[in-house]
């Protein structure tokens, strides 16, 4: 049996024992519906194969040797990836508009006895409830932002907000960036902007709108992921909740956040030449001697002094800030210290919203 299945609201999509997009690998890195797999009928080389013959040749032998890719292909997934499915396993299927590759592969596991969906429209219905959600939309969102400057703790202090049932979006997380030159995960790449948007879409459609969303202040650009529109704007005019910290507690509390620099002296030396249009060589080569003598707390103090921290007053200033919440100042940043004002943030939040 298969099922068109219209509409992508959360209640819908989990009634699915598994979400399958048939689209080949390429597509499927893009972008994809949240928790999708990725069984392709057919893989990047076969699709362009059978997109040029189409073109040049005929869309009879198209349509041959591209259903003779797919029921290989298929076959391949019944084999492995479907192998241990149970009789009554409830799959949703999708490709690029719906078409040919979903209903093929849907065909194909409905005679194996599974009630099979396939979404109209496939993956460009997705795509425009997200677009239409973060690109298009004016309402506005419930936004309150978590600023501070350089080494404040930030995504930590988000962290402790949620386990205080803060609804909290963690901006740096889904982008897998921290927002600087050294943010990067060498192991970890970013995301590709639509998914970065669609996960964004997929958190705040999981939220109450009427309850306040603590946000990490940030520029509009997290590593090569922007924000979307409709987010963005909503952080421009958001309250604020600031938290400070001295230099010197910040430089050592970035140790901790940036292991992966520190223990990588390359990847330091390579993000301090990224500041090259903003400093001059003398500062540079300081920042770099520091680097080389291993001395990360002096590297993360200077780098905070005469850049992170003139940069983030210069955003301040020309920026639109909204009404100022809250302001702590934390001379301390461990676990304890998250916690606790995490708790007052909760707070703060809750007389907000009243």
């Amino acid at each position: 049996m298969i099922e068109a299945i219209s509409n992508i609201e959360r209640e819908t999509l989990a009634r699915f024992d598994a979400i399958i997009d048939v689209r080949s690998p390429a597509e499927f890195a893009e972008d994809r519906l949240p928790g999708a797999i990725n069984l392709p009928v057919l893989d990047d080389a076969e699709r362009a194969e059978v997109g040029t013959i189409y073109k040049q040749e005929s869309r009879f032998k198209a349509r041959r040797v591209g259903a003779a890719y797919v029921a290989r292909n298929v076959a391949r997934h019944l084999e492995t990836a479907l192998a241990d499915r149970p009789k009554g396993f409830h799959p949703l299927i999708y490709c690029w508009r719906g078409g040919m590759r979903s209903n093929a592969m849907a065909t194909i596991l409905a005679q194996v006895g599974w009630r099979c969906g396939v979404l109209e429209g496939g993956y460009k219905t997705w795509r425009r409830a997200v677009t239409a959600e973060l690109r298009d939309s004016d309402a506005p969102l419930p936004v309150i932002l978590l600023d501070g400057q350089t080494g404040t703790a930030k995504s930590d202090m988000l962290r402790a907000a949620e386990r205080q049932d803060v609804q909290i979006l963690d901006l740096e997380a889904i982008a897998h960036h921290r927002g600087s030159v050294f943010g990067g995960y060498v192991d970890d790449p970013q995301p590709e902007q639509k998914y970065f948007e669609t996960q964004v879409f997929e958190r705040l459609r999981g939220f109450d709108l009427s309850k306040p969303i603590l946000v990490e202040a940030e520029s509009n650009r997290i590593g090569r992921c922007e924000i979307p529109k409709r987010l963005w704007v909503a952080m421009q005019n958001a309250p604020r909740i600031t938290l400070t910290a001295p230099l010197a507690v910040r430089a050592a509390y970035l140790l901790t956040a940036y292991p992966d620099i520190t223990g990588d002296k390359s990847a330091a030396l390579a993000a301090i030449d990224r500041l090259k249009p903003f400093h001059s060589k003398e500062t540079l080569a300081e920042w770099r001697a520091l680097a080389e003598a291993a001395d990360w707390r002096g590297l993360a103090a200077g780098l905070m002094r005469l850049h992170y921290d003139p940069a983030y007053e210069r955003s301040r200033q020309r920026g639109r800030c909204g009404a100022a919440l809250a302001e702590y100042d934390l001379q301390e940043l461990d676990s304890a210290t998250f916690e606790r004002v995490a708790k007052k943030i909760a707070s703060a939040l809750l007389s907000a919203q009243r």
